[in-house]
């Protein structure tokens, strides 16, 4: 592990250039103070300062593999001395194994690749398929979800980063999803929750007229809103009703895809294939933008000889597909997927529980593999939440408090609402993990404070 040493002038160099041209996302650009990173290893990363960060984010859970593995650098490099870049429209060996690897992979008989720059793109192009595939506009997807920022695939989203971005003609339909903790169907169990919420898709589907739908989308775990598991039974149930109804059925691996929830794929647990299956993120760890979709047998027989009208500058860019080779390769070799479920069901499963034990604000503690948020409470017999939907300002405190107590014991965290999701690159160790989960002990003290 490297040792980070203390540059304040050139940390402060980078920030005052990141002050004055970087327009950054999802901002308010006066009232934001990004951190100046300079550099990254494995699951930490550091500052001018000489700080260090143990990773509980994985950045935007897309560094599966940590950072700067060896082996994918060192493939990336090799890539950029050979081709850097190619059309899309040429055979070259980094994309044709890369999506060879992928297909692999995936269920069923999803072995068409294809490339995107990232998951948005990645679902705007599956959108598109499904539409042209069926003839069909409407596309149906959960209130919580993120599917990305792009013109449909924010659409999609069901979270509040929608609401300032919709156009209201979209052409998208929004229904609830299982989420037994608090179940929008007054559910006693997950077995009547799962029932219930496909009762309630079926309405909707009715309602809106079945020929008319496209496309369910789902993520197969949903991730920023919540790392929602499905009860059993709910993606086979989905699964039926889009067969019934002509549906196609597509699931959202971006997040949950490539060893975070233990499997290759989260939907390998339920033994459910869609019919369009969207991932970017861990297929390289973000090491160079990389998306795709994964299409199946039929859907790609539609345009065998009709052309797909969709395309992308920089699809299957050499040193993206390098480095997804790369990665796929060395999780495979390394049994990084089968680290991840073992992490996940001897560390942070049990160690996460064990917390809920002591601190009266977890209300519910849910995950797979490296894949955990804990929903945070003010009373846990009524389970309201510690704050309020989409708090902001002195709302949110107790939340704020959280993430800058973590930071400064040197955790960087993943906060979203009221909830604290603990998800780390799929090589963490048992140690690393058992150190985020001491300091998640010690700042819970704070949340603690505002239960009833």
């Amino acid at each position: 592990m490297s040792i980070p040493t203390a540059d304040s002038a050139a940390g402060q160099a980078v920030k005052a250039a990141d002050r004055a041209h970087v327009f950054h996302s999802w901002s308010a650009q006066a009232l934001i103070d990004p951190l100046a990173v300079a550099g990254a290893e494995g699951s930490y990363f550091w500052d001018y300062e000489g700080n260090r960060y143990l990773d509980f984010s994985s950045q935007l859970v897309n560094t599966n593999i940590g950072h700067q593995h060896p082996k994918v650098v060192a493939a990336i490099q090799e890539q950029a001395a050979k081709l850097c870049t190619i059309a899309p429209g040429f055979a070259v060996e980094p994309r044709s194994e890369a999506a060879r690897l992928i297909a692999e992979r995936t269920p069923g008989d999803l072995d068409k690749i294809f490339f995107t720059n990232g998951g948005a793109e990645a679902n705007e192009n599956a959108i598109r398929l499904a539409r042209l595939h069926t003839g069909r506009q409407k596309i149906m997807s959960t209130y919580r979800s993120y599917h990305g920022a792009t013109a449909n695939a924010i659409a999609l989203t069901g979270d509040p980063r929608r609401w300032a971005n919709e156009t209201g003609v979209s052409g998208v339909v929004h229904f609830w999803g299982p989420y037994a903790y608090r179940s929008n169907f007054h559910a006693e169990n997950e077995a009547q929750e799962c029932e219930r919420a496909l009762q309630h898709l079926e309405e909707v589907i009715a309602f809106e007229g079945p020929g008319t739908v496209a496309a369910i989308i789902l993520e197969t775990v949903v991730g920023t809103a919540g790392i929602l598991i499905p009860p059993q039974g709910y993606l086979a149930g989905v699964r039926e009703i889009c067969d019934r109804y002509g549906i196609v059925f597509i699931l959202d691996e971006v997040m949950a895809g490539f060893g975070r929830t233990g499997e290759w794929f989260a939907a390998d647990h339920w033994g459910v294939t869609p019919d369009l299956l969207t991932f970017a993120k861990g297929v390289n760890s973000g090491y160079v933008p990389l998306g795709g979709v994964a299409i199946s047998a039929e859907i790609a027989a539609t345009f065998a000889e009709r052309p797909f009208p969709g395309g992308l500058t920089y699809s299957g860019h050499p040193l993206a597909c390098a480095s997804a080779v790369a990665t796929i390769t060395t999780m495979a070799e390394e049994g990084i997927v089968e680290h991840a479920k073992h992490i996940g069901e001897n560390v942070l499963g049990p160690g996460l529980r064990e917390l809920a034990e002591r601190h009266p604000s977890i209300g519910e503690v849910r995950g797979l593999g490296v894949f955990w948020a804990l929903d945070l409470v003010k009373d846990r017999s009524t389970r309201e939440p510690l704050v309020p939907y989409n708090a902001a300002g002195a709302a949110n405190a107790p939340m704020a408090a959280l993430a800058a107590a973590c930071k400064q014991r040197g955790l960087w965290p993943f906060v979203n609402m009221n909830r604290f999701h603990v998800v780390p690159p799929c090589t963490v160790t048992e140690e690393e993990a058992k150190t985020g989960l001491a300091v998640l002990d010690e700042v819970l003290a704070i949340t603690d404070a505002h239960t009833v």
